[in-house]
């Protein structure tokens, strides 16, 4: 296995596209447990992290540009991306242990393809969207577009993200993430619920996006479930109908962490609950 860290993004995609077999290191949380455990032989191990703009988190048309190698921890400590993305910022600090989120990121989560991962669905319902490079140039593609099912991504040969961006976050408005794990923490998310929401001057929904994961082979964007708030106060009407639709998108399966049933009910408990708190945030009332 040959290791390489090279010094620009031009570098790196020329390498990675001429080795068949190459796998990217960012953080490496997910790609070290699975040279470990022999789930993969790699010809080619190719570090970003000294490529300029990879360890950076810049404001970028109103948003935040979040570099393919910023970890979690970083993440946490930046005061403007937890004032505007709290709930994608939080969703991130759920992934492993606090040693692990000296490492782990955003893209890495985004790329393993998990239908469990954590971050995903916070990422999807901000809207956010990944830039990837590669050999035909760059291009950017909605973090709903990257995983493709357990495992697989859109990315192809030579590509890898280099950047995530969370769009401007408006006024009045508040996200969250939340999801529903059989211990109290370090474990995969049984069911996970993201909600973002903006706010009327009269308190009535404008406009939503709300995001299930652990539910289906790959994040689910629920449109009826945005649909369903839409020009709504929050209420118990409103609510019931939102955790309706969370429930009726739900595609899970049974296995041993949970059944289809009580998978698809949960789902619409956390959308209630996530809806409050991003409701809360728009309005200012919590951090």
């Amino acid at each position: 296995m040959r290791f390489e860290a090279p010094r620009d993004v031009e570098e790196a995609v020329k390498v990675l596209a001429g080795q068949q077999g190459a796998h990217v290191l960012a953080g490496g949380t997910d790609l070290l447990v699975k040279l470990r455990s022999e789930m993969i032989e790699p010809e080619l191990v190719i570090d970003i992290k000294r490529i300029a703009g990879m360890r950076d988190i810049t404001a970028e048309e109103g948003g935040w540009r979040i570099g393919a190698a910023v970890c979690g921890a970083e993440l946490g400590e930046h005061e403007g991306l937890r004032a505007d993305w709290p709930g994608v910022v939080e969703a991130a600090g759920l992934i492993g242990s606090t040693q692990v989120q000296g490492r782990a990121t955003l893209a890495g989560n985004l790329c393993n393809a998990s239908p469990a991962a954590d971050s995903v669905p916070a990422m999807v319902a901000a809207g956010a969207v990944a830039r990837i490079v590669g050999p035909q140039g760059t291009r950017d593609l909605p973090v709903l577009d990257v995983p493709q099912g357990p495992g697989r991504t859109a990315l192809e040969r030579g590509e890898f993200i280099a950047s995530i961006w969370l769009p401007p976050r408006g006024e009045r408005a508040g996200d969250a993430y939340l999801r529903f794990i059989p211990r109290t923490e370090m474990d995969i998310a049984v069911v996970g619920c993201a909600v973002s929401l903006s706010l009327d001057e009269a308190g009535r929904v404008s406009g939503a996006r709300v995001a299930l994961g652990a539910v289906g082979p790959k994040v689910i964007l629920v449109e009826a479930a945005a649909e369903a708030l839409k020009h709504r106060a929050l209420d118990a009407g409103a609510l019931d109908d939102l955790a309706a639709a969370c429930s009726k998108a739900a595609t899970p399966i049974d296995d041993k962490r949970g059944t289809v049933a009580f998978r698809k009910h949960v789902a619409g408990v956390l959308a209630r609950r996530a809806a409050g708190i991003a409701e809360a945030r728009a309005k200012g009332e919590t951090a």
